[in-house]
């Protein structure tokens, strides 16, 4: 996947996540998109080893795939900022 591909999928899989989890976070759209990317990246790496597949291209596996690896670093995030 080229890095437009990597960033429209960012965008899809924070906006899922931020869907599953609302609530206030500091940063907006921005932090939403690199949460997202992030997401996606560890998302398939986790699926990965688990042998559930990985982000292989813009298809609806790879967005649930990609979209958890976001709720799973959003959740993250607000548990580290809100110490």
């Amino acid at each position: 996947m080229g890095i437009l591909s990597w960033i429209v999928l960012g965008l899809v899989a924070g906006a899922l996540a931020k869907l599953v989890m609302p609530g206030r976070d500091p940063g907006g759209i921005f932090i939403t998109i690199l949460i997202g990317i992030v997401g996606a990246v560890v998302g398939g790496f986790i699926a990965s080893a688990l042998g559930l597949g990985t982000v292989s291209g813009f298809n609806v596996r790879s967005i649930l795939v990609a979209a958890g690896g976001a709720i799973l670093l959003l959740f993250a995030f607000r548990a580290i900022k809100g110490r």
